[in-house]
C-alpha cells in the first residue's frame, strides 16, 4: 500500500501547484477571466472543461504554473480519482472543488495498485495533495486505508488467501485497534455447534472456520458484522464451469468489506460495541463433499436441503448471521457476493439491499447517496417466501426455477436473524469489471462507507 503520507501533504507546506476546477457549463465564464497568453494556451490544449479531462498551465519560464480538471456538473466525486496519476510528482493544491472530502477521498484511491506480485514495482507517481480546507484528513485516511484493505484482500489469490490467511489477516486488524479476536476452525466447528459451516468446508485440505472479533464498550449499541468468507468457489459436485469459476477468488468479497469495514469503526472509535462474523470456507471437491439433497443441521436447529451444493454461500451464512443475532444487536448486517440474480437485475457496480427495518433501509439510502457509495434497496417480498421450503427439509438452499432469486436467497437469510432488533443484508459484486477513474480492475470495496455512514448517524460521535 501507497504511505498516506506519499499521498497527501499538510497545509503548511508552501509552493503548491493549484488545480483550478471547472466543469463544462461553467467553462466559458471561468475562461473569460485568464489572460491572453492562458486563453491561447488552454484553446490549443483541447481542453473544454469536460469530466476526466486535465489541461496543465505553463507559467512564462515553461513550469508548471497551474493546472485545470474537468468534472460533471452534477459534481461526481470520481471525476479526480484520475487525477493523481495523469500528474507529474509535485505538490498540489484543490480549488473550487464542491465536495473536498470526496476529491481527497477519489485521489487516494486513484493512488490505488495491486503489484504484490509483479517483479518490477509499479512506480508511484509522487504527486501530493494538500489537505483542503475543511477535509477532515484523519477520516479520509481511514477510509482509504481500510478500502486499500478490502481490495488486497479480494485481490490476493486464492492460494495466498484461504481461510487461515483470512483468519491471519483479521488478527492483524483486530491487533491493530485491540479488539478481541477467536478463531474456531475444523472439526471445533462441530463441537462449538456451526455446523453448516463445517460442512460446506470439509472437502478442502484447508480447513472451514470462523473468525469472529468483538471490540468497544460492552455498554454502547450493539453492532454486528456478518461477511460471506468463501475464499475459493469450485461450485462444489455442482461444478461451476471454467469461466464461472475464473473470478471465485473474489467470493470472500462480502467478508472482505465486512473486515474493512470493521477497521474502518475501529480506527474511527465509533461509540458501539462491534461484532464482526466471517466464516471463512474453499467450497471445494473431494470425497467427503457435500452431496446434492443432502440434508444438514445448522446452528439454529432448522435443517437445509442442498439443493444446489453451488449456493453454498447462504448456508455458512445461516451458522454465522444466527450466532450473531444471539445477542440481540441493535444493527445486524452482512455483506455477500450471493447471487447471479442480483447482477442481472442491477449490474455489477450496484450493491442490492434488502432490509427488514424501513427506518434503517431510508437510513442506508441517505447515506450512500451523500459518499456517493450507491445501495439499492429490493424487497423482502413475503409472497415469495413459501419457494425457499425445502420437500425434505425445513428450507431449500436453491429454490426451483430462475425468478427472483437475489429475493429468495434474501428471504432464505432472514429465516437465521434470531434476535436482530434490525437487519440488513446487501448483495454485491465486490469486483470492478473494467477501469473507471480511482476505481481499477479488480476487489473493490463496495457500500461500506455508505453502511459506515448510516451507523455514524444512528448512534453519534466516536467515544471519548
Amino acid at each position: 500500500m501507497t504511505d498516506i503520507n506519499d499521498l497527501y501533504a499538510d497545509a503548511s507546506l508552501e509552493g503548491a501547484v493549484t488545480i483550478e476546477i471547472v466543469s463544462k457549463d461553467g467553462f466559458d465564464g471561468w475562461l473569460a477571466g485568464k489572460d491572453d497568453a492562458q486563453r491561447t494556451w488552454i484553446g490549443s490544449a483541447g481542453f473544454k472543461g469536460e469530466a476526466g479531462a486535465l489541461c496543465l498551465v505553463p507559467g512564462t519560464d515553461g513550469a508548471l504554473a497551474g493546472v485545470v480538471a474537468g468534472v460533471s456538473d452534477d459534481g461526481d466525486m470520481w471525476d479526480l480519482g484520475g487525477l493523481r496519476e495523469q500528474l507529474p510528482a509535485g505538490l498540489y493544491a484543490l480549488e473550487g472543488a464542491a465536495d473536498v472530502e470526496g476529491a481527497a477521498l477519489a485521489w487516494g484511491l486513484g493512488a490505488y495498485k495491486f503489484d504484490r506480485y509483479k517483479g518490477d514495482k509499479i512506480a508511484d507517481g509522487g504527486a501530493r495533495l494538500v489537505w483542503p480546507d475543511g477535509c477532515r484528513a484523519e477520516r479520509v485516511s481511514n477510509w482509504v486505508e481500510s478500502i486499500t484493505l478490502t481490495r488486497d484482500l479480494i485481490n490476493t489469490p486464492a492460494g495466498d488467501m484461504g481461510p487461515a490467511d483470512m483468519a491471519d489477516a483479521a488478527a492483524g486488524i483486530a491487533d491493530k485497534h485491540g479488539a478481541e479476536i477467536t478463531v474456531i476452525t475444523g472439526d471445533a466447528l462441530l463441537e462449538a455447534n456451526y455446523p453448516s459451516i463445517h460442512a460446506v468446508g470439509r472437502a478442502s485440505d484447508n480447513p472451514p472456520l470462523l473468525i469472529d472479533i468483538t471490540w468497544g464498550d460492552p455498554s454502547h449499541p450493539k453492532v454486528t458484522l456478518v461477511g460471506k468468507g468463501v475464499c475459493f468457489d469450485t461450485g462444489g459436485l455442482d461444478i461451476k464451469a471454467a469461466d464461472g469459476m475464473k473470478l471465485m477468488k473474489k467470493d470472500m468479497g462480502g467478508g472482505a468489506n465486512m473486515l474493512g469495514l470493521g477497521n474502518m469503526i475501529m480506527a474511527s472509535g465509533l461509540a458501539v460495541r462491534l461484532r464482526v462474523l466471517v466464516p471463512a470456507v474453499e467450497n471445494a471437491i473431494s470425497g467427503n463433499a457435500l452431496y446434492p439433497l443432502d440434508v444438514i443441521t445448522t446452528r439454529s436447529g432448522k435443517t437445509i436441503e442442498i439443493a444446489n451444493t453451488d449456493a453454498e454461500g447462504r448456508v455458512i451464512l445461516a451458522d454465522a448471521l444466527f450466532e450473531g443475532g444471539a445477542e440481540n444487536p441493535d444493527l445486524l448486517i452482512d455483506f455477500a457476493t450471493l447471487t447471479g440474480a442480483a447482477r442481472v437485475a442491477l449490474g455489477p457496480d450496484l450493491p442490492a439491499l434488502f432490509c427488514n427495518d424501513d427506518g434503517l433501509a431510508a437510513e442506508l439510502i441517505a447515506a450512500a447517496k451523500a459518499v456517493d457509495d450507491p445501495l439499492w434497496q429490493l424487497p423482502l417480498w413475503a409472497a415469495y417466501r413459501k419457494m425457499v421450503d425445502g420437500a425434505t427439509a425445513d428450507l431449500t438452499n436453491a429454490p426451483e426455477g430462475r425468478f427472483g432469486g437475489a429475493i429468495t436467497a434474501a428471504l432464505f437469510l432472514e429465516e437465521f436473524i434470531n434476535g436482530a432488533k434490525s437487519w440488513a443484508h446487501v448483495d454485491l459484486m465486490g469486483w470492478n469489471q473494467s477501469a473507471k477513474p480511482g476505481r481499477p480492475v479488480g476487489g473493490e470495496a463496495m457500500g461500506i462507507r455508505a453502511v459506515f455512514g448510516a451507523i455514524e448517524q444512528r448512534f453519534g460521535a466516536p467515544a471519548k
